[in-house]
């Protein structure tokens, strides 16, 4: 059922929220304070809203699209990411009234949920009146062309519920749909932005996707950053490669970046890029009296973490052999910034530091250990480290006195 809603001018206040939103369209304000703000200038231009709900789809490693519902009683907005495997596709979203509208072409249904004109033809417009909704308004904004299909889930998903004995007036409803076109732009602008954001930082990491974002992109732009070093790398990789199915091989290689790289940014590190099947990550040490000490406990955290994530996952396939790693940490002033050429630069991580940490791992399995800490890192945390000796690094005129922590094997 759809209704034809014309085209008549709004109140006062309803431009207001309109011109608002075209405001918010030009800024970098988040997504869901741009929802709650207009849901709240709607109220308050005594559009009798008591829910609102978007559905977006959006670009990020561990999910597909984002749901944000506001709801007057709380006055706020709840933000519910949908994994990969979820998203267009649940149960749920087939049973929608937003998968009705994506499957017909319809770019909006009303719908009453009490009285005689009531249609409950979908599962959400039950739990809706159940939570005493009495109408409702579906409605989907395409980000495309006018030319180009309207069946593609790149696109604004919402509704507007009333709780209103009455419902929503002929002016509500004109007027909802005037401002969801206004909402939709300025949506639009943010979720772009956001799925920037998520892609340099799924690429980058956090630190470095912000300094790209904030325009350090030339080759050349970069910073001195004084750090902990981790270096990680996974033992016999090229037999593992060799021996096991590639799709086998990549899932098992995810599952040790899960060990390795999940630990780092568990403990609050970075991880700056993963080098075939190595890590390689940083700490930053604040400038505070404390920043070193934190940043090596942070560091060696991760390590004994990963330890006992590994020993998890070896125990998770008790028919294969056992994988192993080797961890190496140091600290030190390395450059953090763009390399490469003009046309296409890297964000990364240069310098002595960040060449003896490399060696330094390389060490682990010639002297039997899986995690290593050079005499820098070992003095900020003076916790009965056992010498093994100093050693001459390639590539370094200067040898490295390498130590084991007590716990390590």
């Amino acid at each position: 059922m759809t209704e034809d809603v014309g085209n008549t001018s709004g109140s006062p206040l309803v431009d207001t929220a309109a011109e608002w939103l075209m405001s918010k369209a030009l800024g970098d304000s988040e997504i869901r304070d741009v929802f709650a703000g207009c849901c709240n200038r709607l109220v308050a231009a005594s559009i009798p809203l008591s829910r609102g709900f978007l559905y977006y789809r959006t670009l990020h490693p561990l999910y597909a699209s984002v749901v944000l519902i506001w709801q007057r009683e709380s006055d706020d907005v709840s933000v519910q990411e949908v994994v990969h495997e979820q998203a267009f596709t649940s149960d749920e979203w087939q049973r929608s009234p937003m998968n009705h509208m994506l499957q017909h072409g319809v770019p909006y249904i009303r719908r009453h949920l009490v009285g005689p004109e009531a249609v409950i033809d979908f599962d959400m417009l039950e739990f809706l009146r159940g939570r005493g909704a009495t109408d409702y308004l579906g409605y989907i904004i395409p980000f495309a062309d006018d030319d180009q299909p309207t069946s593609n889930t790149d696109g604004l998903f919402g509704s507007w519920a009333t709780d209103r004995k009455t419902g929503f007036s002929g002016r509500d409803v004109r007027d909802l749909i005037r401002v969801q076109k206004r909402l939709a732009v300025a949506c639009k602008m943010q979720i772009r932005r956001e799925i920037t954001h998520n892609v340099l930082t799924a690429y980058l990491g956090d630190d470095a996707g912000r300094q790209v974002l904030d325009g350090r992109i030339k080759r050349g732009d970069g910073r001195q950053v004084r750090s902990v070093i981790w270096y990680s790398d996974l033992r016999r990789s090229t037999e593992l490669a060799d021996t096991l199915e590639p799709e086998i091989y990549l899932e098992l290689l995810n599952r040790y970046f899960e060990c390795t790289a999940g630990s780092v940014l568990a403990s609050g590190g970075e991880v700056l890029s993963f080098i075939g099947d190595a890590v390689l990550a940083i700490f930053p040490i604040d400038d505070d009296g404390d920043g070193k000490r934190l940043a090596a406990e942070a560091a060696l955290n991760a390590a004994e973490n990963a330890r006992e994530r590994l020993a998890a996952l070896n125990a998770s396939r008790p028919d294969h052999d056992h994988i192993n790693f080797g961890i190496a940490l140091h600290v030190g002033r390395v450059m953090h910034g763009n390399i490469g050429v003009p046309e296409r630069v890297d964000f990364s991580v240069i310098g002595p530091a960040a060449n003896e940490v490399a060696r330094l791992e390389q060490m682990t399995k010639a002297l039997g250990r899986d995690v290593l800490a050079s005499r820098a890192f070992a003095d900020i945390l003076p916790i009965g480290w056992e010498e093994l000796g100093t050693h001459e690094v390639r590539g370094s005129t200067r040898p490295i006195t390498v130590l084991a922590a007590p716990s390590a094997n």
